[in-house]
């Protein structure tokens, strides 16, 4: 699943919290998008380490701010629904 898709899901989940719909989010679905992003990351980072090219490692760097901005707001909502 692409970060696209999981941070569309983490956003989703914000939603619904500040509709106050937050019963109907289980936290085990939270931690599995989590999850889900620390893979993310962690893919990210390796990847980037390995990088040559200024244009790739700075496309790389975008796309790990991105990933932990979602990992910062999945554990939030964590909190919230928990």
């Amino acid at each position: 699943m692409g970060l696209k898709k999981l941070a569309g899901r983490v956003e989703d989940y914000r939603d619904r919290v500040k509709q106050g719909k937050a019963d109907k989010i289980k936290p085990q679905h939270v931690e599995h998008v989590l999850d889900r992003l620390r893979r993310k990351e962690a893919d990210l980072t390796d990847k980037l380490d390995h990088a040559h090219g200024t244009h790739d490692k700075d496309r790389l760097k975008r796309k790990l701010r991105v990933a932990r901005k979602h990992i910062e707001r999945a554990e939030w909502l964590l909190k919230e629904v928990t």
